[in-house]
């Protein structure tokens, strides 16, 4: 951990006996954060706004364990008690693994990035008076330059950007990340992502139903239209309306996104990375211009998209991302 006017230590040299890198960082101020991890007004809101896709997944839970329960298996309350409980084990660190791996793609760091990567964690979790240790590291191998907090302690860095970034900037990438996680951005996406799939499952289940029935006779199709039609008019009624918020819930759900983006980026600005992570910035969004909505992490530039995939998009554009961040810089000078 460095003090103002102190300069930081240098990473470790590589295992592989290669020079030593660079100064991670050569000024800065350490920031102790009163509370390690919690939760700001974007990951409550994200929360509020998922809550109707939460309440068709009860629905669906029920409504399918009473059917368990009618055909012999055990009492509907037991399997509705035991999803309602299942968001625990998502935090369970073998989960987290699992998830890492069969979700998102992603592999423990090798021996020769293992120590460039930790010793630029730790100085990262040091300024923000965070236990490092606390989180998994881990890397996707990928081309692109990316990271992603996820879960309830996985950081993940792509391969690309863990061997093209000098240590200040990957530290600015890092800052970034860390914020999405003691803002409460990431267990917040996770539960929404876990409580609302059943409901994602069974709206997917209806509309191939419904797109089916062209094949169907004329009694089978309005047979299946009416049943279709007896459940949408079911949950509307069960959840007094709230089924019908999914149709604009994608909208405000990415606003709440983006700007959940300039939070984390505040957030490594505090920890003193406000330039490493315009540098990166710049540097992606003159090297790849446009990227895809769902990938894009560290920028992005709405050129030539439409009103309403812009949206959708999760991310602000990158030079959005540069103002805040020169504003920043500008009110500690």
């Amino acid at each position: 951990m460095t003090t103002p006017g102190e300069t930081a230590k240098s990473a470790p040299a590589p295992a592989d006996g290669t020079a030593p890198a660079t100064p991670l960082l050569r000024h800065g101020r350490v920031h102790i954060s009163a509370r390690q991890r919690g939760a700001d007004i974007t990951a409550l809101v994200r929360l509020a706004l998922h809550l109707p896709h939460v309440l068709v997944s009860a629905a669906v839970v029920i409504a399918t364990a009473y059917t368990v329960e009618a055909l012999g298996g055990p009492p509907w309350w037991l399997g509705s008690a035991g999803w309602a409980l299942s968001g625990v084990l998502l935090f369970h660190r073998p989960c987290e693994r699992v998830m890492a791996r069969r979700l998102f793609g992603l592999r423990y760091p090798t021996p020769r990035e293992a120590p460039t990567l930790g010793a630029v964690w730790r100085e990262v979790t040091a300024r923000a008076g965070v236990d490092g240790t606390a989180y998994q590291l881990w890397v996707e191998d990928s081309p692109e330059l990316n990271a992603m907090a996820t879960a309830g302690h996985i950081v993940g860095v792509t391969s690309h950007s863990l061997s093209s970034l000098p240590p200040p900037q990957l530290a600015g990438v890092l800052a970034h990340e860390l914020g999405h996680h003691v803002r409460g951005h990431a267990w917040a996406t996770l539960l929404v992502f876990w409580y609302a799939l059943p409901g994602r499952l069974a709206a997917r289940l209806l509309w191939r139903l419904a797109r089916r029935t062209d094949r169907m006779s004329a009694g089978a199709a309005l047979l299946t239209a009416i049943v279709l039609g007896a459940v949408v008019i079911a949950l509307i009624t069960a959840t007094y309306g709230l089924i019908l918020l999914p149709l604009i819930t994608p909208y405000l759900a990415a606003a709440v996104s983006r700007r959940s983006e300039l939070r984390a980026d505040g957030h490594a600005a505090d920890l003193g990375f406000a330039a490493e992570l315009m540098a990166v910035l710049g540097d992606e969004s003159e090297r790849e211009p446009i990227r895809q909505p769902e990938r894009r992490s560290l920028g992005s530039a709405p050129g030539g998209e439409p009103v309403l995939t812009r949206l959708l998009d999760s991310h602000p554009d990158v030079h959005t991302r540069l103002h805040h961040l020169q504003a920043r810089l500008e009110r500690e000078r």
